[in-house]
């Protein structure tokens, strides 16, 4: 996400990304609006820092990029969670 979205800016892109990656990766029914917002933060500080390692500019990105960028990161970060959890879909019973 670039540095130039205001804290209320990440907390909503944050959120919808969370949650699109919750639904993509079948865990929504694990999280609720809190944990899709961590998520989607998180996924966005982690997709950033992937793709400046790869050399894109991510700063100038706008609202579209940054919300791509979370929501990818999302679904990568529920991805390793489930790695290490041995999760691989939403819990039943």
């Amino acid at each position: 996400m670039t540095l130039s979205l205001s804290i209320l800016g990440w907390i909503v892109i944050g959120g919808i990304a969370g949650w699109g990656a919750s639904k993509l990766m079948n865990t929504d029914a694990q999280q609720g609006i809190v944990l899709n917002i961590v998520v989607g933060v998180v996924g966005g500080l982690l997709g950033g820092f992937v793709l400046q390692l790869v050399g894109v500019d991510v700063a100038g990105g706008g609202w579209l990029f940054s919300f791509l960028t979370c929501l990818t990161g999302a679904c990568v970060l529920l991805f390793l969670v489930g790695l290490v959890t041995g999760r691989r879909g939403p819990r039943r019973g």
